[in-house]
């Protein structure tokens, strides 16, 4: 009962934040469609090029070979123009840390995920489809990973809500000019 009541919190309180996605298209007999979705801040190439990597590294290298994963915190910072949620601009990372940052300015946030050595989940990975909108979204997506905006990134991100202590909640899954909720 403590997850729901976690999301639900999180829906309500958290801060919208949108994030930059990679989507991989698998079929599961026993759950249905869905859409894996990978994203900017999960690929380890990414975020070892972040200033708190090298800090991270040392302070959760016991953490990872006991457990088989650690928690990280990617400090994320709002695009400059914020106003009437314009897709294209998802948040950029720009640190990260094995902990919970405090005092954060008003626009940065930190997300909580779990670094297994290689990639990090935050439990926004899975997007499952609607029977009726599936053939429409598996469409929109195959025209949006052909397509290209002026800052050379794919239109197809996920709006999230942030808690303080760094939990996310998936939204909606933007395509292009078309918004999916969750």
């Amino acid at each position: 009962m403590s997850i729901p009541a976690q999301a639900i919190y999180t829906t309500i309180t958290g801060r919208t934040v949108v994030l930059q996605t990679v989507p991989v298209d698998p079929y599961d007999f026993l759950r249905g469609y869905y859409q894996v979705l990978n994203y900017d801040i999960s690929r380890k190439d990414n975020l070892s090029k972040l200033p708190g990597w090298n800090k991270f590294e040392l302070e959760s290298s016991g953490k990872l070979s006991t457990q088989n994963q650690t928690d990280i915190y990617v400090i994320l910072t709002a695009p400059e123009t914020t106003e009437n949620l314009d897709i294209s601009k998802a948040w950029k990372p720009i640190d990260v840390s094995a902990k919970q940052p405090q005092n954060l300015p008003d626009n940065q946030i930190a997300i909580q995920g779990k670094f297994n050595g290689w990639t990090v989940k935050y439990g926004l990975e899975t997007y499952y489809m609607p029977e009726d909108k599936r053939e429409d979204i598996n469409q929109d997506i195959q025209t949006a990973q052909t397509t290209v905006n002026l800052e050379g990134k794919i239109p197809f991100v996920v709006e999230v809500k942030v808690s303080s202590q760094g939990q996310a909640v998936p939204i909606s899954l933007w395509v292009r000019d078309r918004n999916y909720k969750f």
